[in-house]
């Protein structure tokens, strides 16, 4: 049997299974169809109508291209813009990958299981597109890849799969926005992606969310990490969404492997956030890093974590910080497995509100309270990114500014 034929029958089997943990969501209520849309040329993306380019704007993605190494851009089921500026950087849409390149097929689905549950089942029986992103060998990035995943049509299931490949001794960075039309109010996203950091190459992957009110969002991830390779994974969701669960995993398979997981969620009223990262360490000196900032601001967070020591010199610390704003649920679910001796690794969780000692302190410095507060949730919300690049770090400064305003 073909690969793809196997493939197909495991989906079959697992198409009404449920995920392991978050709020179940029934599919029969979403359209998994669209129309076509015409492909946008450099000019054409840069007159997108005002509206749709502060979405984007705000989800990290910037259609004047400045500062890009590349972008690929798909709305609703079809890519609309893919383009590479730089040698030795390859970007394709997964479909014309999977139909013209023989390569793909030692990393389509080899990290992800197809049947893990309904979500990865859709994403293979139904799959609209998405991006394979790959740094050739010794390649580095100069500027960041953008890459954008847009729903412009109500109630749309959109199934993408993503497949980002660092060779060996490459370096990519790259910033992914998720966000919908302005107009839009309900549909889901289902969303694969499988990482593969080659020996002593570095990935930074910065994931910024702008939803609608009423969407479903179900991203399935991997990773996996080789020798002396260093692979970055930055969440940011700062908007109202009605559903995210999402457990990125990655396995750390080389000797002195790296990888780092930081978050900074804001959970408004009526959002649901089940979110968390795990990361299995497998050969001496190996280090791991989880780092979550969330929060309440009336919405309901499950922010979990979970680190597995599987040999011994490894280090690994796990920390979750959770703000009380306005009600709401924070709940932190901190994990630390150590299967053998001679593991090294810590985690720390709090959940609190701000003191009012410190909003006094400001104001006797000459801020309004309203400042002061603001002045405060800025800094908790500020997480430093060893080894994230400069423009990289200016992405998520200025997200983070940009939302400040529905955040108080």
């Amino acid at each position: 049997m073909h690969y793809r034929d196997e493939l197909k029958v495991k989906a079959e089997r697992a198409l009404h299974k449920k995920a392991a943990i978050g709020p179940d969501v029934d599919l029969e209520q979403f359209d998994k169809t669209s129309d076509p849309h015409a492909y946008l040329t450099d000019d054409k993306l840069r007159e997108l109508p005002e509206g749709d380019r502060q979405r984007l704007l705000m989800s990290g993605v910037d259609v004047s291209e400045q500062d890009r190494a590349g972008t690929y851009f798909q709305k609703d089921t079809t890519v609309v813009h893919c383009k590479s500026k730089q040698e030795g950087i390859e970007v394709i849409p997964i479909r014309k990958a999977l139909e013209e390149l023989d390569w793909i097929w030692d990393y389509y689905w080899k990290l992800a299981s197809v049947d893990t549950d309904k979500f990865t089942a859709e994403a293979e029986l139904n799959l609209h597109n998405g991006y394979v992103i790959r740094a050739l060998p010794g390649a580095k990035s100069i500027y960041p890849i953008q890459a954008c995943l847009y729903i412009d049509k109500e109630g749309l299931q959109q199934n993408v799969h993503n497949i980002i490949i660092a060779e060996e001794d490459s370096e990519l960075h790259i910033i992914t926005g998720c966000s919908t039309s302005p107009h839009l109010t309900k549909g889901i996203h289902v969303g694969i992606s499988e990482f593969f950091v080659k020996k002593n190459a570095k990935l930074s992957f910065t994931m910024i969310h702008n939803w609608a009110e009423d969407m479903a969002v179900r991203p399935r991830s991997v990773g996996q990490v080789e020798e002396g390779g260093l692979f970055l994974n930055n969440y940011i969701c700062m908007k109202p969404v009605k559903t995210l669960q999402m457990y990125p995993t990655t396995h750390l398979v080389g000797e002195n492997a790296v990888a780092r997981f930081y978050s900074v969620i804001v959970g408004t009223p009526g959002s649901e956030y089940d979110v968390g990262g795990r990361i299995f360490l497998k050969k001496r000196g190996t280090r791991a890093e989880i780092v979550a900032r969330t929060i309440s601001n009336g919405g309901r967070i499950i922010s979990r974590g979970h680190l597995i020591g599987e040999v011994p010199e490894i280090k690994a610390h796990l920390e979750c910080r959770g703000l009380m704003l306005n009600g709401g649920l924070t709940y932190a679910v901190p994990e630390l497995e150590g299967r053998v001796d001679g593991v090294e690794m810590s985690h720390e969780a709090a959940v609190g509100k701000i003191a009012q000692e410190e909003i006094h302190y400001l104001m006797s410095r000459g801020l309004s309270e309203e400042e002061a507060v603001a002045t405060i949730v800025r800094g908790f919300l500020s997480v430093d990114i060893p080894g994230l690049p400069p423009q990289l770090k200016a992405e998520i400064d200025k997200a983070i500014e940009l939302s400040e305003k529905d955040v108080m």
